[in-house]
């Protein structure tokens, strides 16, 4: 039965997750100069994927299909993150009950960690046994698959209103989801006539996981502010895997670098604080400095570096791409923005579940699409924190792309649709809303981006070169990601003809945006826009313009710009010819020590040694060619990344 094509939605999702690999890989850091890429195809189309999940899709269903209710009989309802527990779950035939040969589908959440159920070791974790007393009903368990158990059901149908119990831990119990969140879920399908075709139910049983034991400090501010200004400093307790919301009480130590640069403070953290607090600061004169936060028990923290200057664009840090429970992430929407905005303190930041992935799909459910949409509108708050509505478009043919709309309104064009399921018919379908959409992990793995489809230049004005997949900017940056496709790189792109700013993001499924490189061990991705006002119109505007840089993670400071002409500016050769000698600018502020400065010219690169945590450049950009363009690539001591959206000559 497991083997019909009725379950195959989920053996995708188990044998082809789009999430990082595992905690360390592929994302370790690479701090090596160049990196190689093996042979392979031009472009590694999966089309065999998208269509098993069109099939899947196309399948009928009985009306006995995830029907009934199921609820926790015994067992907590709130753990914490990487622990073990027992769990007993009854399941209630619904009016149509289930026929003999039908099955009960049980499940945890397939992605982060949880024991998948097995019945084979009742000493081993996840181990899982079922009973009923419905008279004359044989339940016949199998589980062979990574996180699902079947039940099927013999003797004769399973009436409704009869109840299963299911038994989940054994002796060693199961181990629970690495991550918090605040509704993770026992998935219970129901294939109620038995033909390998189930549905899990809406309201399955869910239970809350907690974050662990604080084991690291973070802080966050903003990168620019005008003399005298006050800002906010947020500062977290987290738990080693990044999860928010732990018992950490005590006190905080606020010390300026330079020393006196700010008044020091001292501030307390209540039990009703879980670890986390803002405190307003004060900013000095013009300058750069940082806060460093000391923590009872020795946990410590700093900031990233605080440009005072009295003018110049605003940089406002965004997570542009990530993941809930509601495809193959953790946690609610709600969760999501809540992390985003009291922990990684970010300006701007999309949740962009699947349209066609994970247990449940944004294409067949329209109430997951509209809590995303309620959620996304009501954490809105312009000038404090700008939500954009988005979801990834999911093909396994020509690449995944986000889109993000920039009202509180917007549809799922779905990639298994033939209405959109190609860029053209996408884009086409997007044309006139504000929106745009982003190719990302374009380079390799899961699926590289199909370039024969030339990018819109209105809906697709920057492109993510960075994100926890890896690095797929060019072949020669550190970090590449992996499953490279030589030839299919961002650069390769762009040597095309095509147009794009860059921008990093973190695609995290931990639940975590904004940091999604703690708990990966490498690169995350964050989007600089600089901006005078944080607004959605601003951001859409500064995003159409390419005023916008991309980092791994870390909140680098970053102004590049070929004369007068700022980065993601078009100039025309003759204009640039005409200043005393034409020069690029490139001013950086590192969270580390900055190993390195990249300056791409038309696929060349030129490596110039820094060695220091700031740095101020002039470089002399001679005999500027039309249909050249010009970019900079940071690197960090610690593997930290930036680059510069390039400056087009034509």
């Amino acid at each position: 039965m497991l083997g019909r094509i009725g379950y195959l939605g989920l053996v995708l999702v188990l044998g082809c997750n789009d999430g990082p690999r595992d905690e360390q890989s592929p994302s370790t850091v690479d701090r090596s100069p160049v990196a190689t890429v093996p042979a392979a195809p031009t472009y590694a189309n999966r089309a065999d994927v998208a269509a098993q999940m069109r099939t899947a899709k196309a399948l009928p269903h009985h009306p006995a299909d995830g029907s009934g209710r199921a609820w926790i009989a015994d067992g907590p309802r709130s753990v914490t993150a990487n622990s073990t527990a027992h769990w007993q779950f009854t399941y209630e035939a619904g009016p149509e009950g289930i026929a003999d040969g039908g099955a009960i589908v049980f499940m945890v959440s397939p992605f982060w960690g949880w024991s998948p159920p097995q019945d084979a070791s009742p000493d081993r974790p996840g181990y899982a046994s079922v009973a009923t007393d419905a008279p004359g009903v044989a339940l016949a368990v199998t589980a062979d698959m990574s996180a699902m158990m079947a039940i099927r059901v013999g003797g004769r149908r399973l009436e409704p209103g009869e109840q299963v119990q299911i038994h989940y831990g054994g002796s060693a119990g199961g181990r629970t989801d690495r991550y918090a969140e605040s509704r993770s879920p026992f998935w219970i399908g129901v294939d109620g006539d038995g033909d390998g075709s189930h549905r899990f139910l809406p309201d399955s049983p869910t239970v809350e996981v907690t974050a662990g034991a604080a084991a690291q400090l973070v802080a966050m501010a903003p990168s620019t502010v005008r003399p005298g200004e006050a800002f906010v400093v947020r500062v977290s307790a987290l738990d080693r895997l990044g999860n928010a919301g732990t018992s950490f009480t005590g006190s905080l130590r606020l010390e300026s670098e330079p020393a006196g640069t700010t008044p020091d403070q001292t501030v307390a953290v209540g039990a009703n604080d879980h670890g986390i607090v803002s405190i307003t600061v004060a900013a000095p004169a013009e300058g750069v400095f940082r806060v460093r936060v000391q923590a009872d028990g020795g946990l410590q923290a700093r900031t990233n570096p605080i440009v005072v200057a009295p003018s110049g664009p605003r940089i406002y840090w965004g997570d542009l791409h990530g993941h809930s429970g509601l495809s193959d992430g953790t946690g609610t929407p709600e969760d999501y923005f809540r992390y985003a905005r009291d922990v990684a303190a970010l300006d701007v930041v999309a949740l962009t579940d699947h349209d066609h992935w994970g247990v449940l799909h944004l294409d067949e459910n329209p109430a997951l699409w509209e809590r995303i949409q309620t959620a996304t509108a009501e954490y809105h708050r312009p000038g404090s924190l700008v939500t954009l509505l988005g979801y990834e478009w999911t093909s396994w043919e020509s690449g995944h792309r986000h889109v993000l709309y920039f009202s509180d309104e917007g549809r799922v064009y779905s990639s298994i649709d033939p209405a959109t399921d190609t860029p053209t018919k996408l884009w086409d379908a997007l044309r006139g809303n504000d929106a745009i959409t982003m190719a990302h992990h374009s380079a390799g793995g899961p699926i590289a981006t199909d370039w024969s489809y030339p990018p819109d230049p209105v809906l697709e004005p920057v492109t993510e070169v960075v994100s926890v997949h890896g690095v797929s900017e060019a072949a020669d940056s550190p970090s590449v990601i992996y499953d490279a496709v030589p030839g299919n790189f961002v650069r390769d792109a762009i040597d095309r003809g095509y147009r794009f700013g860059f921008v990093g993001s973190g695609d995290s499924h931990d639940g975590h945006p904004g940091l999604s490189h703690l708990s990966t061990g490498g690169t995350g991705g964050l989007a600089a826009i600089l901006a005078d006002e944080l607004t959605r119109s601003a951001v859409l505007d500064a995003l159409r313009q390419r005023r916008v840089y991309a980092t791994s993670g870390p909140r680098i400071y970053l102004r590049a710009a070929l004369s007068t002409y700022p980065m993601g500016s078009t100039v025309a050769a003759r204009d640039l010819a005409a200043a005393e000698p034409p020069m690029l600018y490139v001013h950086a502020v590192g969270t580390d020590t900055i190993r390195w400065i990249d300056v791409v010219r038309a696929g060349a690169v030129a490596r110039s040694e820094v060695g220091q945590a700031a740095v101020e450049l002039l470089i002399p950009f001679a005999e500027p060619t039309a249909g050249e363009y010009v970019y900079v690539r940071i690197v960090q001591e610690d593997g930290g990344l930036a680059w510069s959206s390039p400056i087009f000559i034509e």
